[in-house]
């Protein structure tokens, strides 16, 4: 006896499985992802303080920009320069008022105290760019007012903050 073989109208499509799901299977990694979401949380909101306390330092950096390229034509616009430097130091360090009566080569120990140093005749150059008639600014050498800027500006992008 020869069995019936089926004919095509009788073939049935296969079922597909059931959709593999995105979420965790095992609560460790639902952990993991709770721990990472955390942790990315951190280093931005770490991040956007950074960014925030040092608005300073940016609109300081900014001005010096400005006086540099003032400067590089006429040498009385560095005269903004020692004003900048107080300006930014107590921005930056607001709790250690002490440093806002400073002058001369206290100032500069203290500047050098909490950044990079200015050069060795820093606190001359900066009191003559305050303090000095016209006169005696524009007989300064150029050279030692393109240092006095260039250690200034190294000074504001690394002097440290307290946080």
């Amino acid at each position: 006896m020869s069995a019936a073989l089926p004919g095509l109208d009788q073939l049935r499509e296969l079922p597909l499985p059931a959709p593999v799901s995105y979420w965790p299977q095992t609560w460790g990694w639902a952990a993991l992802a709770l721990l990472l979401a955390a942790a990315t949380g951190w280093m931005a909101a770490r991040a956007w303080r950074r960014w925030h306390r040092n608005r300073y330092r940016r609109e300081a950096l900014s001005e010096l920009r400005r006086i540099e390229a003032d400067a590089a034509a006429d040498p009385l616009a560095a005269r903004g320069l020692p004003a900048l430097l107080k300006r930014s130091a107590l921005a930056a360090l607001a709790p250690d008022r002490n440093a806002a009566p400073l002058a001369g080569e206290a100032w500069i120990a203290w500047l050098a105290h909490c950044g990079p140093p200015l050069p060795r005749d820093g606190a001359q150059l900066l009191a003559t760019l305050a303090y000095a008639p016209d006169t005696a600014v524009r007989a300064l050498d150029p050279a030692d007012i393109r240092r006095l800027l260039a250690a200034s500006r190294l000074w504001m992008e690394r002097h440290h903050v307290e946080a």
